[in-house]
């Protein structure tokens, strides 16, 4: 199994406090068959000089720095220099268990190409791990478990960005990290996706996620809940839309008013419905809107839920059950 290379990307940015351990994790991997490209963003402290560093004690290790701006440009730049027949990502400021890239290969392997290997993630945090991150987690890794990521893809990212690896030539096929589109992670999910990749079932954790104030998913923003709209609204429109079905868009709040004017800005007709009494009966942005109880008066419908709070949604697939609809087929939820 040594024989396969393994080329690591990863984009660092002022990470110093971090990326000592997250070197060293690398360093202490059962498999040693790889190669780190990892590549400076306009560092300003002294992350550069630790890497630099560690790229004299090991030759597995290649330092560049970005000639663009920003992780895509990054990552593009180490894609362009990998020479391994698997990838890989990896954030400057986590940590691999020692058995992560043995275990990836290993199912990459044995599954062959188009499959995309993952695994269980683990959210650490010097602070304590917030209910949202830690909710993130469990739902993901259930995902995982199972390799049934692609079930609930619409909601949030179901491959996470630092716990994956595929075939280079399947990475090239999906042409990864081609447009500028964010957030990144989410977006090469949704090419796995629509590549028709499958997810390998896994049930080891392999990968602690640091969680802090300042990583970038926290701040940047590119990772606005306003572009994850975007992004879910893009793909559904590319690859689950069906034009001979009713749209309609379940949910009149934020999320629900943002997707009804970019359906509106494309000229995509759509049904509305809600269960705020206060809003059924309004017209906003020239559609009238409806009680969810409209919904069985439309024949063929696809709808778009953006119903965030949990135990509505649950009565809603109920809902959807009883009335004979399917998934993705039917309905999504956005949320």
């Amino acid at each position: 199994m040594q024989q396969n290379l393994v080329s690591i990307l990863i984009p660092f940015k002022n990470t110093e406090a971090y990326l000592p351990d997250c070197l060293e994790s690398i360093l202490k991997q059962t498999y040693t068959n790889w190669e780190l490209l990892i590549v400076d963003d306009g560092s300003s402290d002294s992350s550069h000089n630790i890497v630099k560093n560690y790229t004299k004690k090991d030759n597995r290790i290649k330092l560049f720095k970005n000639s663009g701006s920003g992780i895509i440009d990054a990552l593009r730049l180490a894609f362009s220099e990998s020479t391994g027949e698997f990838i890989t990502r990896m954030d400057s400021d986590d940590l691999m268990l020692p058995n992560k890239l043995e275990t990836l290969v290993g199912n990459l392997l044995k599954h062959g190409k188009q499959h995309v290997a993952v695994g269980l993630v683990n959210y650490f945090s010097d602070e304590g791990i917030k209910e949202g991150y830690k909710n993130y987690e469990i739902w993901l890794n259930q995902l995982t478990k199972m390799g049934t990521n692609y079930s609930e893809i619409y909601k949030e990212c179901v491959i996470p960005s630092p716990c994956w690896m595929v075939y280079k030539s399947d990475l090239i096929a999906c042409d990864a990290f081609n447009p500028n589109r964010y957030p990144e992670d989410y977006d090469l999910a949704f090419r796995f996706y629509k590549h028709h990749y499958k997810c390998i079932p896994c049930d080891v954790v392999l990968h602690d996620w640091r969680d802090y104030n300042t990583r970038t998913s926290r701040t940047h923003k590119h990772y606005a809940e306003n572009h994850f709209i975007e992004l879910k609204l893009h793909y559904f429109l590319e690859l689950d839309f069906n034009p001979n079905k009713t749209l309609i868009v379940w949910g009149a709040g934020n999320k629900g008013k943002t997707i009804a004017k970019k359906l509106i800005a494309m000229n995509i007709s759509f049904q509305w419905i809600c269960n705020n009494p206060n809003k059924i009966g309004r017209d906003i942005y020239g559609n009238i809107l409806q009680p969810f109880s409209y919904l069985e008066t439309i024949k063929n419908p696809q709808s778009i839920i953006t119903v965030a709070n949990k135990t509505s949604q649950i009565e809603i697939k109920d809902y959807m059950d009883k009335l004979n609809m399917h998934p993705v087929e039917d309905y999504i939820f956005f949320c």
